[in-house]
């Protein structure tokens, strides 16, 4: 019988890991995140036929938020029950690709999928992306378990396939693979790129080759109405001014997202479910104001490109400037509310509507004062990118989405400025990353950390594994883990850092905060290789 050398079996794994399972991953989540991003397209055109149909017909008004409240009780239980579909669900699948939040994937994504459906159909403003990354991360998650791969590759699959989920709602795979680098995993490691490229390229794959068929619309960039011509560097000084503004108005946004949160948790009315009567009233509200505040708000940012359709954007008779500042109000308190509540939908599209809403009402009063009216894609695009950089602090995701999303590459110059501005605004105003605030408050909302103990163990570096041979900064270690010192072959001993190559014959000193320190030895043998006497 033909016997396998450690090399081989090591890299028969890592193939299986890197390759075949992210191909898997990329496959079902093209096929998953497509038909819920249908359906969530469904919803918000239902929704919206719906609320159009009260409006003519006020006698049905009572109907309405009976309905609304019925739901907002039943989107509140499943919330209870099922804490990782809570607001997007970006934090804790996030949270999850880390290594420190644990969850059941099968559960998740049920819930997730029929919960945030659910707020669609009834006009929550609230978008699908969000929703469809943590889907990702659930179908990642599957396809390792099913596998029965160990923690490291668990991981690695989550990390892919939010990325994937991301890609295929947006149909740009540069952002989805961008997010699972800056976002996800915060790291920059070979595993993880290739792994998220791989399910990124096979999920866009997936999903061009069902969505024509089954919606019979071509597959095409998420906002083309947007143009742009040569921009002169005296017109960017209309770009910065807005994008600084709109970038003070996303420290607001911030700021109102937490002071919600607080406020909602101490509404205790019907064992906590009557907080959700709230926004979901204010839904029915808004929505009979405007069809403009509800959903995502793709075809509020669609309606502003050039602001040559945005006639039809009226509110109450008012004008323009008028009818896109209340727009942009309404959607502010439902987005505040979405996320300070915990409804399961995203608000990722909805911040970039604000942001666009923001550069909308900038360039109408820039028109005003002698800007060009043809800079006023320029200023709402660059705008988004600021709002977002800002409340995420994910520049590069930022930069590299506003190319995606409008699939022009001529405004480099003032995309980067504004991306520029919105994160030193950020860095000013000390604001951390929102998801990441969020995560840290599931974690401690959960109790997470309650059976967490430091752990600090001395494990050896074996010949032929992952470890030999790669410098720390590119291995996955454990989450809130850190490579103290090595020990090399002579005795000697030298502190740690992301440089350092591991060999064979060296041992490392790892400490981790762990409720399981038979479960961190396990981790890190995948890593290091598990000692023969152990075997």
């Amino acid at each position: 019988m033909l016997k396998l050398s450690k090399k081989s079996k090591n890299f028969f794994e890592n193939f299986v890991n890197m390759f075949f399972l992210s191909i898997l991953t990329g496959l079902f989540v093209g096929v998953i995140v497509t038909l819920y991003n249908i359906c969530a397209a469904l919803g918000e055109e239902y929704s919206v036929r719906l609320y159009n149909l009260v409006f003519e017909n006020p006698a049905y008004i009572p109907l309405l938020f009976l309905g609304l409240a019925s739901g907002a009780i039943v989107i509140g239980t499943a919330v209870k029950f099922v804490p990782m579909i809570r607001g997007s669900g970006i934090p804790q699948i996030e949270g999850a690709a880390r290594g420190v939040v644990p969850f059941k994937w099968y559960v998740t994504l049920c819930a997730m999928f029929a919960a945030s459906l659910a707020c669609f159909f009834m006009g929550v403003s609230g978008g699908s992306e969000g929703p469809s990354i943590e889907l990702g991360g659930c179908v990642g998650s599957g396809v390792a378990s099913a596998f029965k791969r160990r923690r490291m590759a668990q991981r690695l699959q989550i990390a892919s396939g939010a990325s994937a989920g991301l890609a295929v709602a947006f149909n740009a795979p540069i952002t989805g693979l961008v997010f699972s680098l800056e976002e996800a995993f915060r790291s920059f490691s070979p595993q993880v790129f290739v792994c998220a490229a791989i399910s990124v390229i096979v999920a866009l794959l997936t999903r061009n080759a069902i969505f024509t068929p089954i919606t019979g619309k071509p597959v095409s960039f998420a906002f083309d109405a947007f143009t742009f011509s040569e921009i002169d560097p005296l017109s960017c000084l209309w770009v910065a001014l807005a994008a600084l503004i709109v970038a003070l108005f996303g420290v607001l946004f911030y700021h109102l997202v937490f002071l919600s949160k607080k406020l909602f948790s101490r509404i205790g009315f019907f064992k906590g479910l009557g907080k959700f009567l709230i926004p979901f009233a204010f839904t029915g509200a808004f929505g009979l104001i405007t069809v403009y505040s509800m959903g995502g708000g793709r075809e509020f940012i669609e309606v502003m490109g050039g602001l040559d359709g945005a006639s039809s954007v009226s509110v109450l008779g008012a004008s323009l400037t008028a009818s896109v500042i209340i727009i942009v109000i309404l959607r502010l308190i439902s987005a505040v509310m979405i996320m300070g509540c915990g409804i399961p939908c995203g608000v990722f599209i909805p911040m970039l509507a604000l942001g666009a809403g923001g550069g909308a009402v900038l360039s109408l009063l820039f028109q005003r004062w002698g800007m060009a009216p043809e800079y006023s894609d320029y200023l709402i695009l660059i705008c988004m990118a600021a709002f977002f950089t800002c409340v995420v602090k994910a520049p590069i995701t930022g930069l590299v989405m506003i190319f995606e999303l409008t699939g022009q590459f001529v405004n480099f110059l003032p995309a980067l400025l504004g991306v520029a501005i919105g994160y030193l605004v950020s860095f000013v105003f000390r604001t951390e990353p929102i998801y990441e605030k969020c995560l840290n408050m599931y974690i401690e909302e959960e109790k997470l950390y309650e059976k967490v103990k430091k752990e600090v163990v001395t494990v050896s570096v074996q010949s032929e594994t992952r470890a030999d041979g790669e410098k720390i900064r590119e291995i996955i270690w454990p989450a809130n883990g850190l490579v103290l010192e090595v020990i090399h072959a002579d005795g000697s001993r030298s502190v740690a850092d992301g440089e350092t190559i591991l060999h064979a014959s060296e041992s490392i000193v790892f400490e981790c905060e762990t409720s399981d320190r038979e479960d961190l030895l396990d981790y890190l043998y995948s890593i290091v290789g598990k000692p023969i006497s152990d075997e």
